[in-house]
């Protein structure tokens, strides 16, 4: 053990460790239009320029045909109230943004407490003392084989987690996939609002029971696997085209659910959904195609102006619209259909069933994995609450009218004092008001492929599963491992007493009495 902690710093180490593929540098010129996508500016512009025409329409009739300047009393007055109401309307978009990192970290946290407890803390199963060494070794490779299992699902709770959030359906993703494929299933709806059942997606009410007549007629029968080429999953796609199920955000009814108790043959119709952005989405993993697990939209037409202002409008009749924008709407307003994270702490809370039906764990470690348990869970319901929970219609809309009209009157209150210095102004003005806006609007839902996002390929990459990985790569340490190594010469070196070089084989040796008078004689 000592030797392996030695290595991991030894020159040259670092170099050989595996590279983040999530923060991998790129060119300047790609990183500076990237970091322009992701500011304000990049979503007001075309509110700016609209000002700034404004703006310079107003000087030019003012200087040019009549003065239409009016007194600077609104601009005083309604000026302090709406930043008032600015700030607080940022302030709740980065209090959702904040939650929604502290709902991450409690992830971690339970990730990293249950696969601890159960690694080093659940015991073998007991066996009769006349027990063969074939059972004996059977039965620990048994413990050890459940142990992993376990842990498996919790990397695969974070994973699908990281899914769930982003609105991507199914299981056939190349970090989820091979954690969860060989599963029973629960057909849980997925905790996201639904609008295929109620009537406020526009579909007309006939339209929907013929959507609803076509999912109870077809084929019980579902993929047991991913396609097997993307031509077969472009085909397969185009089969099911007319199903609506991968669009809704709402449990499947009950006639349309298959009842095979697979994971992968209840899901495998999502692997169908047109969250499909491309054909080389969809790569090779071994002999099964899966898609990637960091699949990030890319700027389409629709993430411009004005082709932006329809997204909205063609996502609610059904339309896949293209873009990082029609994607984190998909996201937010719900495309999947199926808990998953939901349904692995399920099969966590069996195996710890399981442990206290055999009665070989003592109450506190079964506590302690309860209240692991309980805090993925209760991070899931938190995590879906801000992701399901906008600012509401009346208050946002009243909010984007009044800075509307409150910018709009900025250059007959300007005129009279800054002339043609009141273009710039009314610009700058517009930037910062319609600037918090949008930056509200955008960090409010944190949990999407943006510069602004959370990062969640990292909490679920290169923090729960590098941890569980290196938790299993070897058995619990004994303690004559670590404490009486011969390399731990300075127990009590510390504290003034100056006893360095003396291995814990010669403090034992020299016996209880020798190091109670080297620990009595230590600083105070």
């Amino acid at each position: 053990m000592s030797q392996s902690i030695r290595q991991s710093f030894e020159p040259g180490h670092a170099s050989r460790t595996r590279v983040d593929p999530f923060t991998q540098s790129s060119g300047l010129s790609a990183g500076f239009f990237n970091a322009i996508f992701a500011t304000a500016l990049f979503r007001c512009w075309h509110l700016i320029l609209f000002f700034t025409g404004w703006a310079t329409m107003v000087v030019l009739v003012s200087e040019h045909v009549r003065n239409l300047t009016i007194a600077s009393t609104l601009l005083t007055v309604f000026g302090t109230v709406l930043g008032f109401v600015i700030s607080y309307r940022t302030t709740a978009s980065f209090e959702r943004y904040n939650e929604g990192r502290r709902y991450w970290s409690a992830v971690v946290y339970g990730s990293r407490l249950f696969a601890r407890t159960i690694w080093f803390h659940v015991p073998d199963v007991p066996l009769p003392a006349d027990a063969t060494q074939q059972q004996r070794s059977e039965a620990c490779a048994r413990t050890i084989v459940e142990k992993k299992s376990a842990i498996n699902l919790i990397e695969a709770f974070a994973v699908s987690l990281k899914h769930y959030l982003r609105g991507e359906e199914s299981i056939y993703f190349e970090d989820l996939y091979h954690l969860v494929k060989y599963l029973p299933v629960y057909a849980l709806p997925a905790g996201r609002p639904s609008n295929v059942f109620n009537g406020e997606d526009g579909t007309p009410s006939e339209e929907r029971e013929a959507q609803l007549q076509r999912m109870q007629s077809r084929p019980s029968t579902r993929f047991a696997s991913p396609p097997a080429s993307p031509s077969q999953a472009r085909k397969m796609a185009q089969a099911q085209a007319e199903m609506p199920s991968l669009n809704m955000t709402g449990p499947t009814p009950p006639d349309s659910r298959s009842q095979t108790m697979s994971m992968d043959v209840e899901k495998g119709t999502a692997a169908l959904s047109p969250n499909f952005r491309s054909n080389q989405s969809v790569r090779s993993m071994g002999p099964a195609k899966l898609m990637p697990s960091y699949n990030p939209p890319q700027y389409a037409l629709f993430d411009v102006f004005p082709f932006s202002l329809f997204v909205k409008f063609l996502s609610k009749r059904g339309r896949h619209v293209k873009g990082k924008k029609g994607a984190k709407l998909r996201a937010r307003e719900g495309t999947v259909s199926h808990n998953i994270p939901l349904e692995l702490t399920l099969y966590l809370s069996s195996y710890i069933g399981t442990l206290q039906q055999r009665k070989i764990c003592d109450v506190p470690t079964l506590n302690t994995l309860l209240a692991a348990l309980n805090t993925l869970a209760d991070s899931l319901t938190g995590l879906e609450r801000i992701l399901t929970t906008p600012i509401p219609f009346s208050y946002s809309i009243h909010l984007w009218t009044v800075t509307t009209l409150y910018v709009a009157m900025l250059p007959f209150q300007l005129y009279s004092t800054m002339k043609n210095l009141t273009i710039p102004a009314t610009a700058l003005a517009a930037f910062i008001f319609y600037g918090f806006l949008v930056a509200g609007d955008e960090i409010e839902n944190p949990f999407g492929y943006d510069k602004n996002d959370l990062n969640l390929d990292h909490f679920t990459h290169n923090i729960i599963r590098a941890e569980l990985n290196a938790l299993t790569s070897r058995p619990m340490p004994e303690i004559s491992e670590w404490a009486f190594t011969p390399g731990n010469t300075e127990v009590f070196a510390g504290h003034g007493l100056g006893q360095s070089g003396v291995t814990p084989k010669e403090w034992v040796g020299r016996g209880d009495r020798a190091v109670r008078d080297v620990l009595a004689r230590a600083d105070h």
